[in-house]
């Protein structure tokens, strides 16, 4: 978070009706100091240029899948908590975004109560999810590691909760007090063990095995 325990965030909405109202939310709250951008386009610049540790996106009408702008940025290293506000929930369309990385997908029409307690759970590395999500979300079975699967060590489970935090290599070798070069060796390592293409993936890999606590 920002200096002081000050939320940084970032208000991304295609109307500018949308944004002066998340905007008012926020700029109401104590402890967040509040950016907004016009919509999903460029919004990775956005990001860069403010460097949020929250990113409130609002999209409109119903779109058949979580916008790809988003997709792409929850994967990043360092990306910003991501809290999704759509029009109309589908539970295999929030399933993708969640294991996408982006940390809650909820209804549009939310109060201001709502949606600054979503912002402020995200901020702390939480995952929120709407209770009528819940039920079809339930029913996806856990990930069972293969017998022959390899264990991840004491230290690649440490590393597997910085990832999930999101930190980069450089600062999880800082925090560890190790080289950078051995941070990224129990990164790759992880991978393997967990047959995870992206970190992203071995994070979701790590919370269905329980290895994550969120």
């Amino acid at each position: 978070m920002g200096g002081g325990g000050v939320i940084r965030l970032l208000i991304a909405a295609p109307s500018a009706i949308a944004r002066a109202g998340l905007e008012s939310i926020a700029a109401a709250a104590n402890g967040i100091d509040v950016a907004v951008a016009a919509g999903l386009a460029g919004i990775a610049a956005e990001v860069d240029r403010h460097q949020p540790d929250v990113l409130l996106a609002a999209v409109e009408g119903h779109p058949d899948e979580p916008p790809e702008e988003l997709m792409s940025l929850a994967g990043r290293d360092g990306a910003p908590a991501i809290v999704l506000l759509a029009p109309d929930l589908q539970p295999a369309w929030t399933g993708e975004a969640l294991r996408a990385g982006i940390r809650a997908v909820l209804p549009g029409d939310l109060g201001a109560r709502e949606i600054l307690a979503a912002v402020e759970a995200a901020a702390a590395g939480l995952v929120v999810l709407h209770p009528q999500d819940l039920p079809a979300l339930a029913v996806e079975r856990p990930v069972v590691p293969p017998a022959s699967a390899q264990p991840l060590s004491p230290r690649e489970i440490q590393v597997l909760g910085m990832l999930a935090e999101g930190y980069g290599n450089k600062t999880i070798a800082w925090k560890l007090g190790i080289s950078e070069h051995t941070a990224k060796f129990h990164v790759a390592s992880i991978l393997t063990k967990l047959s995870a293409g992206t970190r992203t993936e071995a994070v979701t890999i790590g919370i269905r095995r329980g290895l994550i606590l969120i």
